[in-house]
């Protein structure tokens, strides 16, 4: 029988933000992409006719992407440029947090993205007829992440 007590209501997306290298950067309006895949190798078993064993192989985890309002603040491009040019300490891997806060503004969940670097930047789409925020993308590819609830 099923423990109805033990059973937890979806997670709310309430609000979230994103920490780079322990620093909040709030401002962040979309995150996509945040997706594990494990790899499944087929072993065919000799003299086993009726199935193959299918077992878990690597994992490996899609690219998040980071959508924010256009912003006065260089240090997204300065990090993008400094994977390239090697510039300083701009273009290191840095681990990155993902924050789902409740309505409550409580952080419920953290996703931790180990080793992190970007691999793509989109500027903005500019269209004369409107007036309407602009926004930058940011593409990031990382080692591994971890999951974390940190409240009930």
């Amino acid at each position: 029988m099923v423990d109805l007590a033990t059973i937890r209501d979806a997670a709310v997306g309430y609000g979230f933000a994103i920490e780079i290298a322990g620093i909040a950067e709030a401002m962040f309006t979309e995150c996509t992409g945040l997706e594990a895949h494990i790899d499944v190798f087929e072993y065919k078993e000799g003299g086993q006719n009726s199935y193959s064993h299918k077992l878990p192989g690597r994992r490996t985890y899609s690219n998040v992407t980071l959508k924010q309002g256009l912003g006065k603040s260089r240090a997204l491009w300065d990090w993008v440029d400094g994977v390239v040019t090697k510039k300083d300490k701009a273009g290191e891997r840095k681990n990155i947090s993902i924050i789902l806060y409740n309505t409550a503004a409580i952080e419920i969940y953290r996703w931790n993205l180990i080793g992190a670097y970007p691999v793509k930047w989109t500027g903005p789409t500019f269209a004369t007829k409107e007036s309407s925020t602009i926004f930058e993308s940011l593409e990031l590819a990382f080692q591994e992440f971890t999951v974390q609830v940190t409240a009930t």
